[in-house]
């Protein structure tokens, strides 16, 4: 039975794993869906710092801690991969003043990304690893903060992606292109079969 309701299930079904032949097929869809589980997991991490607040450390905030970490470990890293390999190039190649401004934006976002996750992951690796309750030392306000900073990198970022650089890629990639790039995108799925994007 779940106990403030921050077991990942409760927030996407399990087992919800686009098939391998998504990429290929439809790699920009594939992408969005990615940027849905980016949001799933953030309302995870938002649940599980309330869980914590309102009744402490427990095997289901344990959970949930892993969950969050499984994602941006595995997923996020593959996700960024995608856009660095086969969408942004383009876009800088392409000579669109306005579009390569807000490409550069996001690649320094993603190296802020990449920068900031160490830092939230060992708050969570301490979740995950508690023992038994009174083992985990509540969050005070510099690392809630640390919190905010990681999951408060999301939202512009992916609505610049949605609203602008994606709709710009595939303006200018072709068929053959996209197909290329989404079948590069499930091979290094395949490489890494644990990931959930």
């Amino acid at each position: 039975m779940a106990v403030a309701g921050v077991h990942l299930h409760q927030i996407g079904p399990r087992g919800t794993r686009p098939a391998a032949s998504g990429f290929a097929e439809a790699p920009f869809e594939m992408l969005t869906a990615c940027h849905e589980r980016v949001h799933r997991m953030l309302r995870l991490l938002a649940r599980l710092r309330e869980h914590l607040a309102s009744h402490g450390h427990d095997e289901q905030a344990a959970q949930a801690a892993r969950d969050v970490m499984r994602y941006f470990d595995l997923a996020a890293p593959l996700h960024h991969q995608d856009e660095e390999l086969h969408v942004f190039p383009v876009l800088l190649a392409q000579g669109d003043a306005a579009v390569q401004s807000v490409v550069r934006r996001l690649q320094q976002d993603h190296l802020a990304m990449e920068q900031a996750w160490p830092r939230a992951r060992a708050l969570l690796q301490a979740v995950a690893d508690a023992g038994p309750a009174g083992a985990w030392i509540p969050w005070e306000a510099a690392a809630l903060q640390t919190l905010d900073d990681f999951s408060g990198r999301y939202g512009e970022h992916i609505r610049l992606e949605e609203d602008i650089v994606y709709p710009a890629a595939q303006a200018v990639l072709d068929g053959p292109t996209l197909s290329a790039m989404g079948e590069d995108m499930q091979e290094r799925r395949i490489q890494r079969p644990s990931s959930p994007a």
